[in-house]
């Protein structure tokens, strides 16, 4: 029997593909509590959480006496999985285009040995490294550098660098992410990263430091990726302190 929550997720899931390909544009009404209820056949609270999960993902918003509409405008990052920038730009109502700066394999003793280290290779060890601006209706809005283990993705390409790495790698490739590592600071840009995204230089910025994996504990790619903080927000559900709720009742009692 499907527990609630994963029934939740499931819904949650649905939800969010309805949103970016059901033809709902940036700005426009989404379904109500009761539409999502009859539509996916269950109840109206369970339709009302889902609605307020993506509220919290930054995919919709509340509008106090209109209803819920598809965000337009800020690109979300979701901080509790890993949705292709692709998809999340449609989300928002761009159009995703990606410029690829470079694309070349070296061997593991090239990279830095930090991410030498990260992707736990070896001198001999082929890795991919590639740069990458991704663009929302031709604005620059992410400025990644990334080091692929190429053993673990043999059918990759350079013309599959241009489009959503997480479409090729599980699709094309067969790899299942099983989740990220991410470390999130606050930075200003320098002037080589101000000139790739467009942007003076000392201008705010969200720098992610992360390594991704397959088969839960498998490194995969380790990148070090630039956001516009003029055009992201980083948004995330907090849930209640745990065993607040026993306090209360002890105090209540």
């Amino acid at each position: 029997m499907t527990s609630t929550s994963t029934f939740h997720q499931h819904l949650v899931e649905k939800l969010r593909v309805l949103i970016r390909e059901g033809g709902f544009t940036a700005g426009s009404q989404f379904l109500t509590e009761r539409e999502i209820a009859e539509r996916f056949d269950t109840s109206r609270p369970t339709a009302n959480k889902a609605l307020s999960s993506l509220v919290s993902a930054g995919l919709l918003e509340v509008r106090r006496g209109a209803g819920t509409f598809v965000r337009e405008g800020v690109l979300d990052y979701d901080l509790e999985r890993l949705v292709s920038f692709t998809d999340k730009a449609k989300a928002a109502g761009k159009k995703p285009s990606t410029e690829l700066i470079e694309y070349r394999r070296i061997h593991a003793t090239e990279a830095p040995p930090n991410v030498a280290e990260t992707l736990r290779t070896k001198g001999t060890m082929e890795l991919i490294y590639m740069e990458r601006i991704r663009l929302a209706d031709r604005t620059p809005v992410i400025y990644e550098r990334r080091h692929v283990v190429s053993s673990l993705c043999p059918e990759m390409h350079r013309s599959d660098a241009k489009h959503s790495l997480y479409s090729c790698w599980t699709e094309k490739c067969g790899l299942s992410i099983t989740g990220a590592d991410e470390i999130i600071h606050a930075v200003n840009a320098s002037e080589a990263e101000a000139s790739r995204l467009r942007i003076p230089v000392g201008a705010a910025c969200f720098k992610i430091i992360a390594t991704g994996h397959i088969d839960n504990e498998t490194p995969l790619w380790h990148e070090e990726t630039l956001y516009r903080a003029d055009v992201y927000e980083f948004r995330n559900r907090i849930h209640g302190i745990a065993g607040n709720h026993a306090a209360l009742g002890k105090i209540r009692a």
